[in-house]
Parts: C-alpha cells; structure tokens; sequence
C-alpha cells in the first residue's frame, strides 16, 4: 500500500522496483495487490490484459481498520494491553513515556466527563 500511495498508480512492475532488495517475484506482488483490491483498498484500470493499480482508500482510513484489526486480534481489544505491550517490549524512554503521558493528559482534557 505505501508503494501505491507513493506512486499513486502503478503497474505491478513498478510496485517491484520500488520495494527493496531483494525483491519479491512478480507473481507474488501480483497475488498480494489482487489480495488488497479483493479487500477494497486497490482498484484498476485495465489495458488489454495488463492492470494499472490505485489505492482506493486513504493512507489515515487504512491505519485506522488495521490498527483495528491489530487491537482485536493480538490484544484482544483491550487498550491496557495493547500500552503494556509497547512499554514493555519496545524498552521505552523517560522521555517517550513522558510524550505518551501528555497525549492522554491532552484526550482527558478534551474529553468531557461521562
């Protein structure tokens, strides 16, 4: 998907030559981006036999469903788990923890009471 929003539209050889080395063979790009398109995020204009792909679906619109997805299936919804996870494994600093502190002091602000 980064590929696509990147180029805006693309054939599946020019997604190959974006990606790094070493490359993924073509019909394995293939599959993937008719996998995406299948999904709703991809769609095509087709020249004869050959498909020229664009993202259908903005870069914010697509992390939001896979974080979605992320916080439901590893995390089992849960919010707790999901910051628990990320101060433990990723060996936060002071200072980050001190920024994800102050991002929830700011939601609390502009959140009014239930």
């Amino acid at each position: 998907m980064h590929v696509l929003w990147k180029l805006r539209s693309a054939f599946v050889k020019d997604v190959i030559r974006e990606l790094p080395d070493p490359k993924p063979p073509y019909n394995t790009v293939s599959s993937v981006i008719r996998l995406l398109e299948k999904k709703g995020y991809v769609d095509h204009k087709a020249y004869g036999k050959t498909y020229e792909y664009f993202p259908v679906v903005q870069k914010k619109e697509y992390s939001k469903l896979t974080f979605k997805k992320l916080l439901g299936n590893y995390f089992d919804g849960s919010y707790k788990s999901l910051v628990s996870f990320i101060v433990k494994e990723e060996a936060l600093t002071d200072e980050q923890i001190q920024e994800l502190e102050q991002l929830i002091a700011e939601q609390k602000k502009q959140t009014p009471d239930a």
